[in-house]
């Protein structure tokens, strides 16, 4: 496979510890693996590393309590969908997590590349590369609701701002979140991509 570059020729890929070469501009499918996902995302930090606790709160942790939520607001719902909300937040692997007031500044550019490593991402595990509007939906709601406590559990949000910014919840107030290790981190998100029925062959 031919790895594109961007217009000035830089490299436009990634190596991956698994040896696979990941292409920002043109991800592939094969070159996506869920140890290389959980590895990353549990080394990625949340709210730029501005959270409580003996560890950084990471992407792998935030992903796993999404998909609990989203099972909370439908217990009826397939299993590949909650896979497809464990790994809504997978390009971060690559791209890392942009707070959200950044990526505004950046613009549509970082959309375009998490779209396609998302797409990617899921083609690789048997989803849909564009996911229904509704579960879309779904995902979203649960991701606010993860926010919504990990902002008040973790970086520092009062409840009456976090609020007014990320709404008020109406379930999920009993969860309570403690930071792990990144090694304990990548280790429960494999365990729940399995339990979800994932698969790396």
């Amino acid at each position: 496979m031919t790895h594109a570059k961007t217009a000035t020729g830089a490299r436009a890929w990634q190596r991956m510890l698994s040896g696979r070469r990941l292409d920002l501009l043109d991800p592939s499918p094969l070159d996506v693996e869920i140890e290389d996902i959980a590895h990353g995302l549990s080394r990625v930090a949340r709210w730029n590393g501005q959270t409580e606790g003996r560890w950084p709160y990471s992407v792998a942790e935030h992903s796993i309590l999404v998909e609990k939520l989203v099972h909370r607001l439908d217990p009826d719902l397939a299993l590949k969908w909650r896979l497809a909300t464990l790994l809504h937040d997978a390009p971060e692997y690559v791209v890392g997590d942009m707070i959200t007031p950044f990526k505004a500044v950046i613009g549509p550019d970082y959309k375009e590349v998490e779209k396609r490593l998302e797409g990617a991402v899921h083609v690789r595990f048997g989803l849909p590369a564009k996911l229904p509007a509704e579960i879309t939906s779904k995902i979203k709601r649960a991701d606010r609701i993860a926010a919504y406590l990990e902002a008040t559990q973790l970086a520092g949000f009062s409840k009456p701002e976090a609020d007014k910014i990320f709404g008020k919840p109406k379930t999920g107030m009993d969860v309570i979140i403690e930071p792990m290790s990144p090694t304990a981190a990548k280790q429960a998100y494999l365990k729940r991509f399995r339990i979800l029925g994932g698969s790396s062959r």
